[in-house]
């Protein structure tokens, strides 16, 4: 009689036979289901090795669609519009220096023209005054045809060269006295007419009229060149939600083309228009904090609590265009914290005073992101710092000028590095010093005028020709 082993499936005393894979033995019942399992298990297998197969083939078809060709991509289309930027930016550059080379080149031969036709009014030269006169042309035409005021420099170190525009001509650093005059308020905190409370924003128009935003007396005030007292121009009714009324105004500009003023209503979540004493609401439902229009009068508001800054053609106030942040509060180049002040320039480049940042961005029409043009390196009184950066102005050589109120200055900065124009010694009321400055605005001779917000004044600090 044959031995009988336990069946490892059924667990009975029969006649086993051993499976060869697993060491077990089965019964000759479940010998063939034990097969049949071992069939099935490698069916799987094999489908596994299909479904792989298919992978295979797959990535060796769609080798383009890899996640990391996915981020070159990206490299290549950020690296593209850095490289368009920044072209452009030298575009812009040369653009500029060319037309200040060439106003110098026409001042000097209109100055030229003039001498020649004052001594052929007077008819009273010779043979050395019209020697002279061919000289001075000769040097102006080789000038004009040899500019070498500008050239390119490139970064061969980078992997992208980088190039910059070197202008081999040195800027013209205007400087001011130290000591200011006082052109408005000066007679303390108050409401009369000769008083100021806070004042923010400034606006001064060709006959050296200011225009002053008096934020905690809820008006905008008109300062005759040289007045004793100012003029209520909007506001005259006290705070309040009417049309003719104001609450915190922050910033105040003129519309060029009516005449019309333009004004920050902060308190009512509101931009108003002023024309004759007639009002009417252009923006509502904004946290606006200040106002810009540039040449071809878009107007910019930022906002401080969405962080950005929008511009609106005139007439057309829909939801209007984000041209600076809008990216939520923060300290990325696509973000802002609390904007303030703003400069537009001629291509529409906006220059915005990122205040809790303690930086100034430039955001360059249609960007995605700023640059950092001053500041950007912590709040602090160096020289290459700003503690909370207000009023902002760039003049025509790209020098910008600010408002660095935490610090009781006026900085100017270029090329990266930052100098005190006026004020920075001390936070009192003497002439030579300013407290907490907020708006900042040049005359038409050039002379900075500063609302020196807690002294309740205005400062002109005079040009030093």
């Amino acid at each position: 009689m044959a031995n009988k082993t336990q069946c490892f499936t059924c667990n009975k005393e029969k006649i086993t036979y051993p499976c060869d894979g697993c060491s077990q033995r089965f019964c000759l019942i479940h010998l063939p289901e034990h097969q049949q399992k071992l069939n099935e298990e490698l069916n799987h297998i094999i489908d596994d090795y299909n479904e792989f197969t298919e992978r295979i083939n797959g990535q060796k078809q769609n080798l383009h669609n890899h996640s990391l060709i996915k981020q070159i991509n990206q490299w290549e289309r950020n690296s593209i519009e850095r490289i368009q930027q920044k072209a452009q930016e030298c575009r812009e550059t040369v653009i500029e220096s060319s037309r200040t080379f060439i106003n110098d080149i026409e001042n000097k031969f209109n100055e030229l023209n003039k001498q020649t036709q004052q001594l052929h009014k007077e008819n009273d030269f010779n043979e050395i005054d019209l020697n002279n006169l061919k000289n001075q042309l000769r040097k102006i035409t080789e000038e004009l045809n040899n500019p070498s005021n500008v050239s390119i420099r490139q970064d061969s170190q980078a992997f992208i060269s980088d190039i910059s525009i070197i202008s081999s001509k040195k800027p013209k650093f205007n400087k001011w006295k130290q000591n200011g005059i006082t052109v408005a308020g000066g007679n303390g905190q108050g409401q009369e007419l000769n008083q100021l409370n806070r004042p923010l924003g400034i606006f001064i128009d060709k006959n050296k009229n200011i225009i002053i935003v008096d934020v905690y007396n809820h008006r905008i005030v008109e300062w005759k060149h040289n007045a004793k007292e100012g003029k209520i121009i909007a506001g005259a009714s006290g705070k309040g939600l009417r049309m003719d009324q104001l609450n915190g105004p922050t910033d105040v500009i003129v519309d060029q083309q009516n005449h019309s003023i333009i004004i920050a209503d902060l308190g009512n979540r509101r931009v108003i228009q002023w024309l004759n004493q007639n009002q009417q609401i252009l923006i509502n439902n904004i946290d606006c904090c200040r106002l810009a229009m540039d040449k071809h009068g878009f107007l910019y508001v930022s906002d401080y609590k969405k962080n950005e800054v929008r511009r609106w053609k005139m007439g057309e106030y829909n939801e209007g265009v984000v041209v600076a942040g809008g990216n939520g509060k923060g300290n990325q180049l696509n973000q802002l914290n609390t904007p303030t002040f703003m400069f537009v320039d001629e291509n529409q480049s906006v220059y915005v005073s990122d205040c809790n940042n303690h930086r100034v961005m430039k955001w360059r029409k249609d960007a995605k992101e700023g640059t950092i043009v001053a500041g950007g390196n912590g709040q602090g009184k160096n020289l290459n710092q700003f503690s909370q950066p207000q009023g902002i102005f760039v003049d025509d050589l790209g020098q910008i000028y600010v408002a660095d109120s935490g610090n009781d200055r006026v900085m100017r900065w270029c090329e990266g590095e930052g100098e005190i124009v006026v004020g920075g010694n001390g936070e009192e009321n003497r002439s030579n010093q300013l407290n907490g400055p907020i708006g900042l605005s040049f005359d038409h001779e050039g002379n900075i005028n500063v609302a020196d917000q807690s002294n309740h004044r205005i400062e002109k600090f005079e040009i030093i020709l």
